[in-house]
């Protein structure tokens, strides 16, 4: 069973979750308070589980010459501040307080750059395979804590990157079971 999770002190980081810092995140803008949560999916190789790759991404690591997709996006500079895998173990890449870049070009009910005032938590999947019974517990676990935290956000201010950016992604994909997961966030 996994410990329950919680914020430090300064509500920059998770307690007693594996930290390992990106380099990819820098300031939010001053006037940029926290309104939205985005859920991800990603899967290095596509339709792939394992292998330490999204970690790689992450930390600008991944080698081009392990398969020909990373060759793609090796230049690519991205995190999360949060990586849940397929058993449900949750790695924490950015501060909340800074911006991770998770989105890219989006917008949300009119705002541009949903980087800005948003959290990204990455979910080991795709859009083809289902996620798995743990990554639904942790990822409604983790939702709680940044509901109480940040109270802006609610049931409407949780997307998918699909809604942020639709002519770019799809993922969490049309597997993501979002009754399942609203379901869960209810539940204490």
């Amino acid at each position: 069973m996994h410990n329950p999770i919680r914020l430090d002190k300064r509500a920059e980081w998770l307690d007693g979750i594996r930290k390992i810092e990106s380099p990819n995140y820098d300031d939010r803008p001053d006037s940029a308070e926290i309104t939205l949560l985005v859920i991800h999916g990603i899967s290095l190789p596509p339709g792939e589980f394992g292998g330490g790759y999204i970690e790689q991404l992450f930390m600008n690591d991944l080698d081009p010459g392990t398969h020909p997709y990373f060759a793609e996006i090796a230049g690519n500079r991205v995190s999360a501040h949060v990586f849940i895998d397929r058993v449900g173990k949750i790695t924490q890449y950015v501060p909340f307080n800074r911006r991770a870049w998770h989105a890219g070009p989006s917008e949300f009910k009119g705002r541009q750059r949903c980087n800005d005032f948003s959290i990204g938590i990455e979910l080991e999947g795709c859009d083809e395979q289902p996620y798995t019974d743990m990554q639904y517990t942790q990822l409604a676990a983790l939702t709680k804590v940044i509901m109480k935290q940040w109270p802006a956000i609610n049931e409407e201010n949780i997307v998918g990157h699909c809604h942020i950016a639709p002519d770019r992604k799809t993922d969490p994909g049309p597997v993501f079971d979002w009754q399942h997961y609203f379901d869960l966030l209810k539940h204490d």
